[in-house]
């Protein structure tokens, strides 16, 4: 196929391909294909429309093990040129800017969906029979290039949107269908999340495809991208969106900052499925990052104060008095994600989080004792980021730790062993930070504690601090 000869050579080469492609010319013939959809050639006269019909012939005349033929880098070079032919195909198919062209742009969007949709029909035919007639994970490389941009291409143009028709919504709902036939999931929920608990699901390759279009400058430039993004959003929920809100916030936030009330709205929307399915404050500590990306300390003076401190101090506010169980649990889980992204800032905070502490150990928390391993969990976290400030805290630590020690040592409760040596064990760890965090004085305090001590339990804990104080081994921290 000659490149400067695209709109007149293609469709004989392929023909002259049926009956003897091998791997390494099938890959050469993809490639031109592509070349002529995303080059300079793909300007020139109809040379798209050849590239489009030559890549039809070309999937119909290949037999599905040629598709995926050989191992190792011929593989992957195999399948990503492929993923790149699906990725230039969704482009190619999709709608215009909204002020380019209006009704006469969207028919013509109609028209390339139909005929982008067919060849990605035939492109998953041949996986689905390659995974039917394949041993070996190869039909899985493949699809793995495949599945992101068919992915966009179906959600694009099955939306009622004015780029569509009932015929081109048909079509596009066809290739969803048959794209989770191949991929064996249940749902586009499956899909995206991973039918299966070791699997990662593909919503990461999504947003991953969906980003460059999804910035300050170039949102607008396909009005599709914004309604993939807030379908594709609405399909995860809780637990899983959770390991994605770094990467769904800024563009939920970027499209309900827009002057246009539909896309506030539809922003809106995206934020308040956010909000349902991840942990509120959680959720706003990856919101302050992007709410203060203006405040820059200049080293001159105080740092300044910012949200996550304004909250924090809100939350020890209502923490330090609460009694209620069920709310004392909600606030104490969500403690240690304060005093992590604060770090070393906790010290403005330091005097009431120690009497939240102290007064939070204090407490039986029911048989799952979730307040007080999270109150643990908090201690542990705030002696690491602010231990030069620990040491003239020692003695009230030391005698809340003790405390506690003592009484879930001799606690006659029905609390599961479980939770009583997780507790221990949390415990034990405050007691080996907080000798380090005061130069061994823990130690020297505890010293005689064995001697007079009969509860087995808290002699334990007591020498394991020890232990780790003279450099013993220890498998507890």
């Amino acid at each position: 196929m000659e490149l400067d000869n695209a709109q007149e050579t293609p469709s004989r080469e392929v023909s002259s391909l049926c009956g003897e492609i091998s791997a390494p010319v099938l890959e050469q013939a993809f490639s031109k294909i592509l070349h002529c959809l995303t080059g300079p050639v793909a300007r020139r006269g109809n040379a798209r429309d050849v590239a489009l019909k030559d890549l039809g012939d070309l999937i119909e005349a290949t037999e599905c093990d040629r598709l995926f033929e050989g191992s190792g880098a011929h593989l992957r070079e195999m399948s990503e040129t492929l993923g790149q032919v699906a990725k230039a195909l969704e482009q190619y198919a999709a709608p215009p800017k909204e002020e380019e062209g209006g009704g006469a742009r969207h028919s013509e969007v109609v028209e390339k969906a139909a005929t982008v949709g067919l060849l990605f029909l035939k492109l998953l035919e041949r996986v689905e029979t390659a995974k039917n007639s394949l041993v070996g994970p190869a039909w899985q490389t493949g699809l793995h290039h495949l599945a992101g941009p068919v992915y966009i291409f179906a959600v694009t143009h099955s939306l009622e949107q004015p780029w569509t028709t009932p015929r081109s919504r048909e079509v596009a709902r066809e290739v969803l269908t048959l794209l989770l036939q191949v991929t064996e999931c249940g749902s586009v929920a499956g899909f995206l999340r991973g039918e299966k608990e070791d699997e990662k699901g593909r919503l990461s390759v999504i947003l991953g495809l969906l980003k460059p279009n999804l910035n300050k400058e170039s949102w607008k430039n396909n009005p599709a991208i914004k309604h993939v993004f807030s379908w594709t959003l609405q399909q995860v929920t809780r637990p899983w969106l959770s390991q994605h809100l770094e990467r769904v916030l800024p563009a939920s936030l970027l499209i309900s900052d827009d002057y246009q009330t539909e896309n506030k709205i539809l922003g809106v929307h995206c934020l308040h499925h956010i909000v349902l399915n991840v942990a509120v404050l959680l959720c706003l500590l990856d919101l302050f990052p992007i709410l203060e990306k203006t405040v820059h300390w200049k080293g001159d003076g105080a740092r300044p104060t910012t949200h996550c401190d304004e909250v924090l101090q809100l939350i020890l506010t209502h923490m330090e008095p609460e009694h209620r169980l069920l709310l004392r649990r909600t606030y104490a889980r969500n403690l240690p994600a304060f005093v992590k992204r604060l770090g070393i800032l906790t010290v403005r905070h330091l005097k009431r989080l120690e009497r939240v502490i102290i007064g939070y150990l204090e407490v039986y928390d029911g048989p799952e004792e979730e307040a007080r391993l999270k109150i643990l969990e908090t201690l542990k976290l705030l002696m690491q980021h602010t231990w030069p400030r620990i040491s003239c805290r020692l003695v009230v630590l030391l005698k809340a730790l003790l405390k506690l020690i003592c009484d879930i040592a001799r606690d006659p409760s029905l609390t599961p062993q479980s939770v009583k040596s997780a507790l221990l064990q949390e415990a034990t760890d405050c007691l080996i930070l907080l000798d380090c965090c005061s130069q061994g004085r823990v130690k020297g305090l505890l010293a005689k504690i064995p001697q007079s001590c009969e509860d087995s339990k808290v002699v334990n804990c007591i020498r394991k601090v020890q232990q780790i104080s003279e450099g013993a081994p220890y498998d507890g921290t």
